[in-house]
């Protein structure tokens, strides 16, 4: 058995790490699933954009270290997260020996946030498809998070948090559609979501369009804990 001091100098000198948190942060305009990056000032990364991210203090959990960066850069507090893996490759920070939890949440794009971003000249929405390169291991991180969440969205209901309140099915296809990368058919798509029984008409219909007003729906969230019971998957 070593010695417990070994033990100690081991953890305080030769294996001292520092860990952080990375948030990729998903938002949805009705046409493309988006992005929130920052500006990176750290060499050799100066003027690329990053993730959005910081080091755990030492008296936060990873989860409360990522909510206090989601809170402290985009201003919402009530934002859905979730812990995906963690990056530790020994060369991935310039900085020295950096693990990092990587996280994704789901935000709604609407003018409160807009008005945010636009007052923060360090921050930029982009598509997804548009993201090419990241600083540090940013891209990576990001594509691991975006699989997931397609994996997730496929199997439970987070489209909706990404979506206002109420919607059309034209809306909610063109989301599925957008995040997932494929074509759905039209007609599939709405008998799927009529046999799945989670969507309520709100009674309200789209005003000043120049087609057919649609329907506005709402998803019931009692009526898909009741499916969940009986087994639940959107199939797509």
């Amino acid at each position: 058995m070593k010695n417990i001091n070994i033990w100690l100098d081991q953890i305080q000198n030769d294996y001292k790490a520092a860990v952080s948190v990375d948030c990729v942060i998903f938002g949805y305009d009705d046409q493309n699933l988006k992005i929130l990056l920052s500006k990176c000032d750290m060499p050799p990364f100066e003027n690329q954009f990053s993730l959005l991210g910081d080091i755990v203090h030492p008296n936060e959990t990873t989860d409360e270290a990522a909510y206090r960066v989601l809170v402290e850069r985009t201003g919402i507090s009530n934002i859905y997260l979730e812990q995906v893996q963690a990056f530790s490759a020994p060369n991935r920070h310039p900085l020295g020996r950096v693990i990092t939890i990587s996280y994704y949440s789901l935000i709604q794009i609407d003018q409160t946030f807009l008005d945010h971003v636009a007052a923060h000249p360090d921050l930029i929405l982009k598509s997804v498809n548009e993201v090419h390169t990241l600083a540090f291991d940013h891209k990576l991180i990001m594509d691991t998070c975006l699989t997931k969440l397609q994996k997730n969205l496929r199997e439970h209901p987070l489209g909706f948090k990404l979506l206002p309140s109420r919607f059309t099915l034209l809306q909610l296809q063109n989301l599925y559609e957008s995040v997932l990368g494929i074509t759905l058919d039209k007609r599939n798509f709405r008998r799927k979501m009529n046999t799945l029984g989670i969507l309520k008409e709100s009674g309200e219909i789209e005003s000043d369009v120049p087609h057919r007003p649609a329907k506005y729906y709402y998803f019931d969230e009692t009526a898909y804990h009741d499916r969940v019971e009986l087994g639940f998957s959107f199939g797509f």
